[in-house]
């Protein structure tokens, strides 16, 4: 079972950019489909981004895909979320997440869909 690790989250200004990092640990990240949510105070968790096994799909929010990109680097086993304009509506709590998938193209797109979760990151953003 993989083990997920976020990081980089803080405290910004409106308009500011900030990247997000996920660590997998116990097994390879490689055979996972990789997706990342955030979970809004007082809102359900939702969707933000989804990556494919090999990297060569991607899905994001209409909210977000202006402005947040995902991609990953499978030799490290790490994922990523650039954030970039953010708003005082993107602050929220970050999960990444990930389910195995036999199909190198496969996306998800929904919580349901994902078994395993990290802990999340706090993202503040500021007037």
């Amino acid at each position: 079972q993989v083990q997920l690790a976020e990081s980089g989250g803080g405290l910004v200004q409106a308009g500011d950019s900030l990247r997000l990092s996920c660590v997998a640990s116990g097994r390879g990240l490689s055979s996972y489909v990789m997706g990342w949510f955030r979970r809004a105070p007082g809102k359900e968790r939702q969707f933000v981004a989804a990556i494919s096994r090999d990297g060569g799909r991607t899905s994001a929010a209409n909210s977000v895909k202006d402005r947040f990109s995902i991609s990953r680097d499978n030799a490290k086993n790490t994922i990523y979320l650039q954030m970039s304009n953010l708003s005082p509506e993107d602050t929220a709590v970050y999960y990444c997440a990930a389910r195995e998938s036999p199909y190198t193209t496969s996306l998800f797109l929904t919580v349901a869909a994902y078994p395993t979760w990290g802990q999340g990151t706090q993202v503040t953003v500021s007037t």
